[in-house]
């Protein structure tokens, strides 16, 4: 327990770990006290791409949690940091809500529905037999399929539902193309939340994962 409370940073998983829908879970509370009283880095990262940062810390703050923006990256961040690497100024198609959008935005990636150098799938609900239609189109015609992160389903106060894996699945099947998915458990992720941390991986603990 003295190695863990000496670590200097902390990422912590969300979803199913701080809290479950729209229920913050047992300890929570005392546990991100105890990071702000002692001046410790931490992350709360998310394998889910359709918030913005000041959308998560809304949400925990309508929970009780006052967490500023700055303390949040999600698959989505990811996604846009790994695009902008690869290919600085490029386009996509994007399946994905506010969330992934903004990030792809925020890196200079231009949505492009006539010849994008990617097609980019991230959860929403606003999937539709068009967007398929339309990712199978471009990727057909070359361009890279991007998954946000490789979750089948993901957890809501109603059960599971389903997540970017299942919904790049049709995609795949009709393209004979593979996904290329980002977040979780892709390394990129870590090292992209440890870029943002500020810290080294040996400096650096790893809460949870559902």
């Amino acid at each position: 327990m003295d190695n863990l409370r000496n670590k200097k940073g902390f990422i912590c998983d969300m979803d199913g770990v701080i809290y479950h829908g729209n229920n913050i879970l047992d300890g929570v509370k005392e546990f991100v006290t105890w990071l702000q009283e002692n001046d410790k880095k931490f992350i709360f990262l998310t394998n889910s791409p359709e918030k913005t940062p000041h959308e998560l810390s809304m949400k925990l703050q309508r929970m009780g949690l006052s967490v500023s923006e700055e303390h949040f990256y999600t698959s989505a961040q990811s996604t846009a940091s790994f695009l902008s690497s690869q290919s600085p100024g490029c386009s996509a198609y994007v399946i994905g809500e506010a969330g992934l959008l903004n990030a792809l935005y925020d890196k200079g990636i231009c949505t492009n529905d006539v010849n994008p150098e990617y097609v980019v799938v991230g959860e929403t609900r606003t999937y539709s037999f068009e967007k398929i239609e339309k990712a199978v189109e471009l990727v057909n015609k070359g361009a890279k399929l991007i998954g946000t992160n490789p979750d089948i389903t993901g957890p809501t106060e109603k059960g599971n539902v389903p997540a970017t894996g299942a919904l790049v699945a049709p995609i795949e099947i009709a393209t004979g193309k593979k996904a290329y998915f980002i977040g979780k458990p892709n390394p990129l992720t870590m090292r992209h939340a440890l870029k943002v941390l500020g810290c080294h991986s040996y400096e650096t603990a790893l809460i949870g994962d559902r």
